[in-house]
């Protein structure tokens, strides 16, 4: 199902892409975008799941032991998902209503290059008008994601995956159904886009409730500011919103910087991240997705081995798709974006600028996978409060990176940053797990994860051998591009899992060994 959206996300942007190019109005579209999904990681899927997700575990496991079921009126589950749901109905939509109505504010402070400009009427002076509008329309997402994450949650906890990683892609739906139907009505597109991003969220927020009834998980909202369950998780919530957010607060601030940049800055790293995001979305947050109820429900049971072997596990599963996806995007940079994006108003020349994004996000690639697996480790502990210092330490460094690189750089030196600073962020939480005992790298695992570096570094030489160089790429015809593409890809696959072999990695590497 992850799949399925991700493949949609792409589309997505490809045709966001035809229709918009790399400009002035891209820019402003996902900045107004990027605002509402910054806040969807705090209150929703973000630290509101990592706080909410151990404490429901905790809840259902009580009730699983007293043979209650969630349905019942009596269950303790069932309470605190009327209890959260109610609190977080009424802080999201006092949020969302400021955010439409002082959407301005915003703008001044997340594009305060775009202010200046106003202020001066200078060229770039539309772009703040044009924001300012744009978030009124796409701020109410907040709204619709946050009930939505809050459902999807109640359903990952209960064993029900696919739903709710099928939901966005009802959201990729209504943008490219929007992009299509909807721009030729506007002088300027963008309004089009900002009105599926709103009308995404309400299908998504729809298509979950029939699925919380059925898994009896759907309950009238209460206000419960004092009580226990949602008091716990307010405990929780407050240092994770800097915890599990740090990557998404460095991209804001990249944002920031990039309205002080040249035109195009934004909208390139914006389709740079997009193509991260696809092995992201699909390894990374998959997994995180699922390992963290798991590990939830192994703490609660005290079950402290099979713990650290499903973290062990997920960092191997990541790794082993995470390495050559690294490697291959790498590789093949210039031509997927090619491939997928050089159509309509994207030339040649944003080919170049968007590939270069990206090799700076790919720095940090298995950096992003192996925080949202190790973050885990300590939310369904309870534990918050460490990961909101490293978060901090990591947030601080990208600061002073961005400050350093992006002169020099520019938006290519922003990405360059994000990545560092997630790296540094990896490490410190591991560190933290080793040191407060909960999980270490076996040797066994190091040189599991050495192989399969070496392998994808083997895969990478087999694809640049055969990649032709970047002016014929630009010779061929789409078709051509494509097949091409495709070739290469099925060399990287062969080489890959050849070169596994090679080097003895079998499929007994990736079980759990239970207690």
């Amino acid at each position: 199902m992850t799949l399925i959206s991700r493949v949609l996300g792409l589309i997505r942007d490809i045709v966001i892409a035809n229709i918009m190019g790399v400009g002035s109005g891209a820019d402003v579209f996902f900045f107004a975008n990027k605002i509402p999904s910054f806040l969807r990681r705090l209150f929703a899927e973000g630290a509101f799941a990592q706080a909410f997700v151990p404490v429901l575990s905790e809840y259902h496991a009580k009730d699983e032991a007293n043979g209650i079921a969630v349905e019942d009126n009596n269950s303790e589950t069932r309470k605190l998902i009327a209890q959260v749901s109610g609190t977080l109905g009424v802080l999201v939509t006092l949020v969302t209503l400021f955010g439409v109505i002082a959407s301005p504010l915003f703008v001044i402070f997340f594009g305060f290059g775009w202010f200046i400009e106003w202020l001066h009427d200078g060229e770039a002076a539309g772009k703040f008008d044009l924001a300012a509008s744009l978030l009124k329309i796409t701020f109410p997402y907040l709204w619709f994601i946050s009930f939505t994450a809050l459902s999807g949650a109640v359903l990952n906890t209960l064993g029900k995956f696919a739903v709710s990683a099928f939901t966005p892609v009802l959201l990729n739906v209504a943008i490219i159904c929007a992009a299509i139907y909807l721009s030729p009505m506007f002088v300027q597109p963008a309004y089009a886009l900002a009105w599926g991003v709103f009308l995404g969220g309400l299908m998504q927020f729809l298509f979950q409730l029939p699925f919380l009834y059925r898994a009896g998980g759907l309950v009238k909202p209460k206000w419960a500011w004092h009580s226990e369950g949602v008091t716990k998780i307010r405990k929780l919530i407050m240092p994770a919103l800097f915890g599990v957010s740090v990557t998404q607060i460095n991209l804001l601030l990249d944002t920031l910087i990039a309205s002080f940049l040249a035109m195009g800055a934004i909208s390139s790293l914006y389709y740079a991240d997009r193509l991260l995001e696809f092995p992201l979305g699909l390894f990374g947050i998959g997994i995180a997705t699922v390992i963290l109820p798991s590990l939830s429900n192994l703490h609660a049971k005290k079950n402290n081995h099979e713990f650290e072997q499903t973290l062990a596990w997920a960092l191997k599963i990541v790794s082993l798709f995470g390495f050559p996806a690294m490697a291959g995007l790498i590789v093949l940079a210039q031509p997927i974006v090619m491939v997928l994006f050089m159509h309509g108003k994207f030339t040649e020349v944003e080919v170049l600028k968007v590939s270069f994004a990206l090799y700076a996000y790919l720095a940090g690639l298995i950096s992003f996978m192996f925080i949202k697996v190790l973050a885990p480790g300590y939310y369904s502990r309870q534990d918050t409060k460490t990961p909101v210092k490293i978060g901090i330490k990591a947030m601080v460094t990208n600061m002073a990176l961005n400050l350093m690189l992006a002169p020099f750089l520019g938006y290519v030196g922003l990405a360059l940053a994000t990545s560092l600073s997630a790296t540094l962020n990896a490490f410190w939480l591991y560190q933290g797990l080793k040191k407060q005992g909960v999980f270490k790298l076996s040797a066994v695992m190091w040189l599991t994860l050495l192989r399969l570096l070496l392998s994808a570094l083997v895969m990478a030489a087999c694809v640049y051998w055969y990649s032709p160089r970047f002016e014929v790429w630009l010779a061929m015809a789409l078709t051509d591009q494509i097949i091409q593409l495709i070739i290469a890809i099925f060399i990287g696959l062969l080489s890959y899992f050849g070169s596994l072999l090679v080097f003895g990695v079998r499929v007994s590497a990736f079980k759990i060994i239970k207690s």
